[in-house]
């Protein structure tokens, strides 16, 4: 590509970038509020962030003869199908938990109606099955299980119904097959039957004979994905109970009032402190990086809003972890560049062959990560989804902003004689390159300091763990609800000083328009006597009447059993797919073995600091191993990646050669720790401190991933290999011992001539 070229595509990357950082901040045009249509309004924000509607259903179960056990399962049942409908793409992070015996509670960001959210949630809808003139047959309550199969050519559907349904499916079969109904729905032909979703025709097959039995067959040369879904949809798409409303309100975000505002303003302000720190570090570089990371922010902004993914705390953990990756995915290329510089190499050879050197790392790095988050998308729930989606969307934007936009202006600017010179690209007058360190380490040589002191603070959070016991908040515990009419929007400071002597340790939010109403959220289990208590504090305090109590109720933890499950076995998964691809492409299992070994040391480590510290394991904690998972992995990689170099390159021991592949990857670890660190701390510093119990855990999770890179993963590595290198070793011993035997004899025999 010409320079001439490459100036007209930077020109014009600089056009795009100011265009969608205008209408990033400022907007294009305006949303039906009649506000500006920007980021921030563009955007759909969990409960947890900007507040929505929740609302909480009754199961009518009373009359009907059902057991405990029995009401169980119905309501279990209904909870899945509910759970279904208002997380239909897997990203909205809406919520259906049990509260009680009979009662689900659906929490639905970005909804501020709570008509509409009852209506969104469709409670009234049924599958049905109608004939082409309309005629409803059947509901779903007949059908008995739908699952996938093969039939040669692609995939089919098997229905099955019960005993009533297959009555009912026979004689619609018959008058389909007949061609008997009049055709009145678009689309559809008279021997057809229709199978319909709240209001959507999910599928129409052709029926081909009458079918009787109560078994029939729906082909089409369906993928698999398509007969999956068509199928799941049949199978859990009716209510399996009438649902009524008992409750319904707007809810502020937990973490606090105008959260969203201060976390834009902090977010803003890590970013610029990451756009300093790069240009300190790298220079011109430093600047080329800034361009690409401003790039990204406003690409991941715009395809959120795209692919309509309601951002939540596990989000912005997802995001953090992203950014991070983005700026390490340059600060890489950079480094390669600056040790290419220092060889004495030619600012345009160095820039080519730096980058070169540098793109496999980068995409080894970013793919396995990806693996992950493919994985925990296709496995997880709720959470676990939402976080993933918004991990791979961040990753593929990196990957674009590092590969295509850096490599696009760093061979521009190499390409000039204005700026090709050591001191843009971060390398001094006297050719060293400019980074933290300069002192080398003998990180192998102590390897069993940092083995017995990862141990111990593991041992010691499980003793921790097993004599206090973790701290579990309401999400897994589960507890009661007191919701309160206050008139008038209350100091929470006041409030939780109100009930400082019930020990109860309350999780307090506003609710209600005007957030004149407050709920009082505790793990303790209070029965009726004791929530009266509650009540009766508030009451004296603020004068209130016994109708200013909307609702005082025990419910259960909405992050339960099969959550839970989920979030481990999407991580298990995650990891084998991780380590097939590492051995895949380092031709090596011990590469694979001891990363993954990596990533289980960090989750202890973790799990360490929450028992040992008293942390609430409440939602967040999901999202902060999961980021875990995902940047201690990247940052293995990009250090066995440079191991695997050097072992190609260079001449010496295996220790050696760790230890030098460690150093020179040191000054990148520090600084790609260092920036995800500093888009952190301005949220903790300046948003709420309910916050905190999600960022510091994120923290944690980031100097303990780059804590296991250097001291365990590779260390690990080197145990792994150290008999073969000692076998080597001893080969070549044997074999110089023999060549001086051979030697000296030769010698012998001449001495005798």
């Amino acid at each position: 590509m010409s320079q001439k070229l490459k100036a007209v595509l930077s020109v014009l990357v600089i056009l795009i970038l100011l265009f969608g950082l205008y209408a990033t901040f400022f907007g294009i045009g305006t949303n039906e509020e009649g506000e500006p249509l920007n980021g921030k309004n563009a955007l759909k924000y969990g409960l947890d962030i900007n507040g929505g509607v929740y609302v909480v259903m009754e199961g009518k179960t009373e009359g009907l003869g059902y057991t405990n056990e029995e009401i169980n399962e119905i309501m279990e049942q209904t909870r899945a199908v509910l759970n279904n409908r208002v997380n239909q793409l897997g990203v909205a992070e809406s919520t259906v938990t049990r509260e009680g015996t009979n009662r689900l509670r659906v929490e639905m960001p970005g909804v501020t109606d709570a008509e509409e959210a009852i209506k969104a949630i469709g409670t009234t809808a049924q599958l049905t099955f109608v004939l082409a003139d309309g005629t409803v047959v059947l509901d779903g309550s007949y059908v008995k299980d739908a699952q996938v199969d093969t039939d040669g050519a692609g995939y089919k559907i098997l229905l099955e119904f019960n005993s009533d349904g297959a009555s009912l499916f026979e004689e619609a079969s018959r008058k389909a097959y007949n061609r008997e109904p009049e055709v009145k729905i678009e689309g559809m032909d008279a021997d057809q039957i229709a199978i319909v979703l709240d209001g959507t025709i999910i599928t129409h097959p052709q029926v081909i004979s009458v079918i009787s039995g109560g078994r029939c067959e729906i082909t089409g040369n369906y993928t698999k994905e398509e007969a999956t879904t068509t199928a799941a949809l049949i199978r859990g798409g009716a209510l399996p109970i009438e649902l009524e409303e008992i409750q319904s309100s707007v809810q502020t975000a937990t973490i606090g009032a105008n959260a969203l505002d201060k976390s834009i303003v902090a977010g803003g302000i890590g970013l610029i402190i990451v756009f300093i720190l790069m240009i300190i570090m790298y220079g011109l570089l430093g600047v080329i990086a800034d361009i690409a990371l401003m790039l990204y922010v406003v690409m991941f902004v715009w395809a959120m809003v795209g692919f309509n993914v309601v951002l939540t705390l596990p989000g912005i953990a997802a995001l953090i972890l992203s950014i991070g990756m983005a700026v390490d995915a340059n600060v890489i290329i950079f480094s390669r560049i600056k040790e290419e510089i220092a060889q004495g190499k030619s600012i345009r050879v160095a820039v080519d062959s730096g980058f070169k050197s540098a793109l496999v790392t980068v995409l080894d790095a970013q793919v396995t990560t990806l693996i992950a988050a493919i994985v925990l998308y296709e496995v997880g729930t709720t959470v676990v989804k939402g976080f993933a989606l918004t991990l791979m969307i961040g990753i593929v934007f990196s990957i674009f902003t590092a590969v295509i936009i850096s490599q696009l202006f760093l061979s521009l600017i190499a390409g000039t004689k204005k700026f090709s010179h050591n001191k843009y690209f971060g390398v001094n007058e006297d050719g060293t390159p400019r980074q933290f360190l300069h002192k080398t380490f003998k990180f192998i040589k102590n390897r069993k300091i940092f083995y017995i002191a990862s141990v111990a603070i593991i041992v010691l959070g499980l003793v921790f763990s097993l004599v206090g016991g973790m701290n579990y908040g309401i999400d897994f515990t589960g507890g009661t609800t007191i919701q309160v009419e206050m008139g008038e929007q209350v100091d929470i400071k006041d409030v939780e000083d109100t009930l400082k002597s019930f020990e109860l340790d309350p999780t307090i939010i506003y609710t209600g328009e005007g957030n004149t109403q407050i709920q009082i959220k505790t793990i303790k289990a209070l029965d009726n006597a004791g929530r009266a208590e509650v009540f009766n504090a508030l009451q004296e305090k603020y004068g209130l009447e016994d109708s200013a109590l909307v609702a005082a109720e025990q419910f259960g933890p909405s992050v339960g059993k099969e959550l839970k499950q989920n979030a481990v076995t999407a991580v298990i998964i995650a990891s084998i797919g991780m380590l097939i691809y590492i051995i895949l492409r380092f031709k090596s299992w011990k590469y694979g073995f001891a990363a993954v070994v990596g990533v289980a040391h960090d989750v202890l480590m973790v799990l360490a600091f929450y028992a040992i510290f008293g942390y609430t394991i409440n939602n967040p904690f999901i999202a902060a191993i999961l980021t875990l998972v995902g940047y201690s992995i990247n940052d293995t990689i990009v250090i066995f990646d440079r191991i695997r170099d050097n072992k190609k390159l260079r001449r010496g021991s295996l220790e050696d050669t760790i230890d030098y592949s460690l150093n020179q990857t040191l000054n990148r670890t520090i600084m790609t720790s260092l920036t995800t660190l500093v888009v952190m701390i301005p949220l903790l510093v300046m948003v709420s401190s309910a916050i905190s119990q999600f960022i510091v855990p994120l923290m944690v999770g980031v100097i303990v991933g780059c804590y296991s890179s250097i001291f365990v993963c590779a260390p690990l590595y080197y145990d792994m290999n150290k008999k073969d290198e000692m076998s080597k070793y001893m080969l070549k011993q044997q074999e110089k011992a023999k060549s001086e035997k051979k030697a000296k004899s030769r010698a012998e025999r001449k001495g005798k001539k």
